[in-house]
């Protein structure tokens, strides 16, 4: 994380701070305790406790070590809302989140308020290594914003009323334009963060990589590219799929993506709709968009080549937080690379491992992204459900290959 100069104006870390805390407020705003309690797997969590647990990240990690004499809110939410952090010592289950009935939400919006105020009380005499630290839970929050809104997507697709989180919106619907290809560069190139801005841990440090002739698909892989997999028998043909791919398919009778309904129909934010043939397809697995690949004959990307061809695109382009599910991008003039940010997050055929020369940080913090680098995929870009303004080329997304409750979808490669 880029730390902030000593003695840095702390009015804009305060405006950021604010806006980032009031947006999470926004998203749960409509939801009621019943909805924010309700845990729908083990991997999902309740909305109330991602409102909870981000303000416990603050409390702890900033008014706690940072300013002398602070009390917490309640003594138990220590122990409810720490997620992973060992350092931290003993939390309740993540499988049994859905078990918090209390505090009610009302309370826990009380305990963002009191941690709101406090930090903002304590902001300007913050020594700069605590002002990074907010600004690290500025961007921690923007995670559970996205996560906040697919776990309660996932909650609401098992509610047999298919009810609504956003406002349904009239789509149009086309035929996608045809693939086109993109040269990617070859030879050396630098991917990685090194600059002031912010970044997480894992994306540094920068590093050289040398990439082979290959080019990208100029857009994503769309529901109707899809349907004509899931027509030839693509989730039937043992051929496509790896090892562990095809036993995850079995066991779990995986016919078509996570939230597809019958007669084109899915379900997203706005309830169930009818699928767009030209919108990207989205909520599939890494094992799912292997096998697909696989089926075209072509491949995934690797990170260094996704990371490569974006590092000139605009990050806060495409649809972030705009629409309530990933929208048709019609091509644009003279073919070049679109939707590379928002959308889906796009699987990459790379696994989340250190940068060479990454270190993990001192103490708690520290526990942030290095201990999960086994056992996980790369994702690339960003997602309608992604907070505009916190994507980057560098950003490294990482699930498990089962993983797909996310917004996740996949562009094309292939060797020239």
């Amino acid at each position: 994380m880029a730390k902030l100069a000593a003695g840095a104006a702390t009015s804009p870390l305060l405006a950021a701070f604010n806006a980032r805390r009031a947006l999470t407020l926004d998203l749960a705003a409509q939801l009621s305790d019943a909805d924010a309690t309700v845990q729908s797997m083990p991997d999902a969590s309740p909305a109330k406790w991602h409102l909870a647990h981000t303000t416990w990240f603050l409390e702890t990690f900033v008014l706690r070590d940072h300013v002398a004499g602070y009390e917490p809110f309640d003594a138990d939410f220590a122990y409810l809302f720490n997620s992973y952090y060992e350092a931290e010592g003993q939390r309740h289950a993540r499988t049994a989140r859905g078990m918090i009935t209390r505090p009610s939400l009302d309370r826990v919006r009380d305990y963002r308020a009191h941690v709101d105020a406090a930090v903002q009380a304590a902001l300007p005499a913050l020594p700069a290594d605590a002002r990074a630290l907010i600004e690290l839970g500025c961007h921690h929050e923007a995670q559970h914003q996205e996560l906040l809104l697919t776990d309660l997507l996932h909650l609401m697709s098992l509610n047999p009323t298919d009810p609504a989180v956003w406002p349904r919106v009239p789509r149009q619907t086309s035929d996608a334009a045809p693939l086109g290809w993109i040269e990617g560069c070859s030879g050396l190139a630098e991917i990685g963060h090194d600059g002031d801005e912010f970044a997480f841990d894992c994306e540094g440090p920068r590093h050289t990589v040398y990439l082979t002739p290959h080019a990208l698909a100029d857009r994503l892989v769309t529901n109707g590219e899809w349907q004509d997999f899931v027509d030839a028998g693509g989730y039937q043909d043992a051929s496509l799929w790896l090892s562990d791919g095809w036993a995850w398919v079995q066991t779990n009778a995986i016919e078509a993506p996570l939230h597809w309904r019958s007669d084109w129909q899915q379900f997203g934010l706005d309830g169930c709709t009818r699928r767009d043939p030209a919108a990207p397809v989205t909520h599939i697995s890494h094992y799912e968009a292997n096998a697909y690949a696989h089926w075209t004959g072509y491949r995934l990307p690797t990170e260094a080549e996704w990371e490569s061809a974006a590092a000139g695109i605009d990050p806060a382009s495409g649809n972030q937080l705009d629409h309530a599910g990933p929208v048709r991008t019609l091509p644009s003039e003279g073919r070049s690379l679109s939707q590379m940010f928002g959308d889906v997050w796009q699987w990459t055929a790379s696994a989340f491992l250190p940068h060479p020369g990454f270190r993990a940080a001192e103490g708690a913090v520290g526990e942030y992204n290095g201990k999960f680098m086994s056992g996980q995929m790369v994702l690339k870009g960003a997602s309608c459900a992604t907070p505009r303004g916190t994507s980057r080329a560098t950003y490294r997304n990482f699930f498990p290959p089962s993983a797909r409750w996310q917004f996740t979808g996949l562009r094309l490669a292939r060797d020239l």
